[in-house]
């Protein structure tokens, strides 16, 4: 068996399917600047650098631009709308919890690190009762950085426990890859995630396709980690 390492994850399009709900809050404050909503299938993309950016891609895909004390009142509106609705549609993508189960059962830690606000991400994984599988949880604004700024990460794992160099990073798009190599770590990309640029073009170490596949991809990168034959 490995030594113990701690295994961080993204949320929003790594562990929860949380397109449905962030995409009705962002066509909520669309339309309450009379723009029509922004299609479920094309929105998806626009999810993974947080609400504010969010509501900056979904005005551009409308060819319209505000200004900030506007984008100030909007983001306010996304997330009280989104913070009383964050889990009428997200759901864990399959496979997930059979995968923390058995990362629980080899003894490793588990950590969130998103760039989505702190208490929305707990709120969420709370309500999903995802929240007690993980011994940290932080968010865009824990410590005042963003992924990929490595500062995230490497805080993260400390306060789950962990060490750096004994830990993997889990995730669906360019922040995700970008703070693991920042950090010095090893990635594993989930092809079903929210990105603009296909996960396979930003060449993580190891790329799955559902989450069954993740205990397999993450022990092979913990035994290169830890140098054993």
């Amino acid at each position: 068996m490995t030594p113990s390492h701690t295994i961080v994850f993204d949320l929003d399009g790594t562990l929860v399917d949380t397109a449905p709900d962030l995409i009705t809050a962002l066509n909520y404050v669309l339309d309450r600047e009379g723009l029509p909503p922004v299609p479920m299938a094309s929105a998806r993309n626009m999810i993974g650098a947080g609400a504010r950016k969010l509501i900056e891609r979904g005005l551009e895909a409308e060819g319209r631009s505000v200004t900030v004390a506007d984008m100030d009142r909007m983001t306010a509106d996304f997330i009280g709308y989104y913070a009383d609705n964050i889990a009428v549609e997200s759901r864990p993508f399959e496979g997930l919890e059979a995968a923390l189960d058995h990362f629980a059962a080899q003894g490793h830690r588990l950590a969130v690190c998103t760039n989505k606000l702190e208490w929305l991400s707990k709120r969420l994984l709370d309500q999903l009762d995802l929240s007690r599988r993980f011994a940290a949880i932080c968010g865009a604004d824990t410590f005042g950085v963003q992924k990929p700024d490595p500062t995230i990460f490497r805080e993260t794992v400390a306060r789950a426990g962990g060490e750096v160099k004994a830990s993997i990073m889990v995730g669906d798009a360019g922040p995700d890859v970008g703070v693991a190599r920042r950090a010095g770590v090893p990635v594993i990309g989930v092809s079903f995630g929210y990105t603009d640029v296909p996960i396979a073009e930003l060449k993580p170490d190891r790329l799955i396709h559902h989450m069954r596949d993740l205990p397999a991809a993450a022990s092979s990168l913990m035994t290169a980690q830890a140098g054993l034959k």
